[in-house]
């Protein structure tokens, strides 16, 4: 049985990827590596410090000059800037609105796929985002592309913001959902798409804990014939 393995799961904003991906590692007491969260810390350092997220060299001047942090504790993650914990700001719906624009970048792409590789060397990690299986981990033993549709993810999206106390409008996370899509899916490097390996679940009418055995069950499968 092969016990050293890297999971990839890719998909589109709202997927339920992140939490999906802390309870498998979590299942398997691999790593979690939340490279969306990555992102996430480099558009909030890049606003507060007034940075222009269209300017790729100014941004990558934000990225050399900080240091990101991924702790992992049960299935709560905290994400730390130059030692400051970041977790929640980083969450807020002005990084929310930014972040694929940073993301569209081709330096900071190759920068962070450079230290997510770097975090995944030694096996046994769950990494999720939009390019882990076709950049990040290509040879990942494992790749699942999560999806759902649109309207289904905004209303997941909604309920989330409802329970944080989170002002939140529906018709407004559509339409942003579908704008991250497009950004996502159109950029020119590592753009967001299905790895030709990868197994895909469509979520929409998925829980999450369905998700989750589908997964397991897939990991267990690979792990049993060592492909």
């Amino acid at each position: 049985m092969k016990q050293l393995m890297n999971i990839a799961i890719d998909g589109p904003a709202g997927a339920g990827k992140s939490t999906v991906a802390r309870e498998v590692a979590k299942e398997l007491s691999y790593t979690y590596i939340d490279t969306g969260a990555m992102y996430r810390a480099l558009t909030f350092e890049a606003l507060k410090q007034s940075v222009d997220v269209h300017n790729e060299h100014r941004v990558m001047e934000v990225l050399q000059g900080m240091d990101i942090t991924l702790e992992n504790e049960g299935l709560h993650s905290r994400v730390y800037v130059n030692g400051e914990e970041v977790t929640e700001a980083i969450r807020t719906h002005e990084v929310t609105s930014n972040v694929s624009y940073i993301a569209k970048h081709e330096q900071v792409r190759k920068e962070m796929v450079y230290k997510q590789q770097e975090m995944a060397k030694a096996k046994r990690t769950v990494m999720d985002g939009r390019d882990i299986g076709t950049a990040v981990l290509p040879d990942a033993e494992v790749k699942v592309f999560l999806t759902a549709s649109v309207d289904e993810r905004a209303r997941r999206r909604h309920e989330e913001h409802l329970q944080k106390g989170i002002p939140s409008d529906l018709d407004v996370l559509k339409e942003e959902i579908a704008t991250r899509d497009k950004i996502d899916s159109e950029r020119e490097f590592a753009p967001l798409k299905k790895a030709n390996d990868a197994v895909e679940l469509d979520s929409t009418s998925m829980s999450i804990n369905e998700v989750i055995e589908a997964i397991l069950k897939l990991v267990k499968e690979r792990a049993n014939t060592g492909e």
